[in-house]
This record gives structure tokens, C-alpha cells and sequence, in this order.
């Protein structure tokens, strides 16, 4: 099955063969498209840090063990969630990874429909946060629009200035501080000035 780069996949790194296979037979068995790696390097020789999807990643691996992997991606900015597996003696190390944020970790043999669950549910995280980058970029690019003066105002708005208190502060009539602030409610998509100061917070927030 062809499937677009950037669609959303369940990235499976273990160094045993029958483990990736079977995964890979599981997870098509419920419409999710997977791709197999049988090294953490060869996940990051191939794989864009701005990929969308999740990661199954076997703990214990030759070269790159599976927490060395989750700290080269985070410090090389990806954001796809973590679900480790882990045999039997592997559990420190898990819950190690667990502290370094990874959404769960697995012990071998697994549970199909718990690991089916928990793919699921990391999948939708990682589109939640695709999301969020979608709406932040968004944002970035309408206030790029704004000119200077509309940009004051907008500071000013989000402080809680009335109209008078901006025409005041900037030398300018509230009428003029009206027609930017209409300007800047359009330009920015906002419905209402309390819409418009909830985008700005949340920009802030991210």
C-alpha cells in the first residue's frame, strides 16, 4: 500500500525480524499503514523529523538502544510519540524512558488489542500536535500582516485597554483606533475581542 510521506505512520524499530513482521501484520489488519527498521539508526537515516505517526521501539538493540534513540530525537526536534517494548528484565529502563516522556511502554508478549489501543491513541496525539503547529504557523503568518500601528493596537487590545486609553496612549482619535481595531479583528480572523485575545494567549501558551 502507497502511502503519502507525510500521512501518518506506525514506525517500528526492532532487530528481530518475526517481531517487525507480525507488528507490521497487526497493525494492516486494522488499516494502519506501517513502515519496519530493524536499527534506530536506519529510522533516523530515513525518516524526516517532521514526520507524523508513532514510534514502537524495542528497549534493548544493538547500537543505538532504544532510550539513546529517544534522546537523539529529541534533541534533533521530533515530535512523534513513543510506545516501548520491552522483555521481562527491560522494565528500569522503561520506566526511565517513561520520565523522558514516552507514552507507554509494552511488556513482551503483548496484548494485540491494548497495543492496537495505545497505537491509536498515540496516532491521535501526534495529529492533535500537527494540528496545533497547523493553527500556530496560521497565526504567525496573520500577524506577519498586521502594519506597526495595528500591532500596537493589538498589544494594547490584549492587555485590556479600552479605546480611549489606546487613542490616548498612541496620540491618535478613537475613531482612528475603531477602524485599526476593525482592521485588526478582520486581518487576524477573529469573531469577537475575546476570540481575538484567546488566539493570542494560546500563541503565547505554545
Amino acid at each position: 500500500m502507497n502511502t503519502p510521506s507525510n500521512a501518518p505512520q506506525v514506525y517500528i524499530i526492532d532487530d528481530d525480524d518475526a517481531v517487525r513482521s507480525g507488528l507490521r501484520l497487526l497493525l494492516a489488519s486494522c488499516g494502519l499503514a506501517s513502515r519496519s527498521f530493524a536499527s534506530a539508526q536506519a529510522f533516523l537515516d530515513d525518516v524526516p523529523t517532521d514526520a507524523q505517526g508513532c514510534l514502537l521501539l524495542d528497549v534493548r538493540m544493538p547500537g543505538l538502544s532504544g532510550l539513546d534513540l529517544q534522546e537523539r530525537m529529541q534533541a534533533l526536534g521530533y515530535e512523534l510519540p513513543v510506545i516501548l517494548l520491552t522483555g521481562h528484565g527491560d522494565v528500569p529502563m522503561a520506566v526511565r524512558a517513561m520520565k523522558r516522556g514516552a507514552l507507554d511502554f509494552i511488556q513482551k508478549p503483548f496484548n494485540e488489542q491494548y497495543l492496537l489501543d495505545r497505537v491509536q491513541e498515540a496516532l491521535q496525539q501526534s495529529l492533535n500536535r500537527a494540528e496545533r503547529r497547523r493553527v500556530r504557523v496560521e497565526i504567525e503568518e496573520r500577524l506577519a500582516r498586521l502594519t506597526a500601528r495595528e500591532q500596537a493596537i493589538l498589544e494594547r487590545l490584549v492587555q485590556g485597554q479600552a479605546n480611549k486609553v489606546i487613542a490616548a496612549d498612541l496620540g491618535i482619535s478613537e475613531r482612528t483606533v475603531e477602524v485599526h481595531r476593525a482592521h485588526v479583528m478582520d486581518k487576524m480572523g477573529a469573531r469577537t475581542l475575546a476570540h481575538l485575545v484567546q488566539t493570542i494567549a494560546d500563541l503565547q501558551r505554545d
